[in-house]
């Protein structure tokens, strides 16, 4: 399957909002999901955005996305969190997780960010599993997850 990864435009967000729910839902947690397409135009697509997007796409179907933000640490200084990773069910096992996942470390290590670092629950064993292919650390309950970038 072809597609192409770009960065999130404020059209994309009906679909992003809709990932998110199908996230949310697989998580059995649907409920819990608050945020409004107001609240995404504003806070991602401002003169100071909290967040980025990227998207997966094949003949203007987004396919899938990645969703992260800068989080500072005292120890480590900047890390990209990678907030979450979908790929609508039908599109899974084509490698697009793989090659977001893979732009999203291009975007960490272009921001000069010390880790990638995320979290996975602890019963998603395909979520699981597709980490481990990156030689990620994980470990807890919420399994988290990250990858060392080393500037010096």
């Amino acid at each position: 399957m072809e597609f192409t990864i770009r960065k999130g435009t404020k059209k994309d967000l009906p679909i992003v909002i809709s990932l998110i729910k199908e996230l949310a839902d697989y998580e059995k947690a649907l409920h819990e999901v608050k945020i409004s397409l107001s609240e995404l135009e504003n806070d991602g697509f401002s003169e100071h955005p909290l967040f980025w997007i990227l998207i997966a796409e094949s003949r203007d179907e987004i396919l899938g996305m990645s969703f992260y933000y800068i989080r500072y640490s005292t120890w480590t200084g900047k890390n990209l969190y990678l907030e979450d990773i979908i790929v609508k069910e039908k599109y899974r096992r084509h490698k697009i997780g793989q090659a977001l996942f893979s732009a999203t470390i291009e975007e960490a290590k272009k921001m000069k960010a010390r880790q990638m670092i995320w979290q996975v629950l602890d019963w998603n064993e395909p979520a699981i599993s597709f980490y481990k292919k990156f030689n990620a650390e994980l470990d807890g309950e919420w399994i988290n997850g990250k990858l060392r970038f080393n500037y010096e």
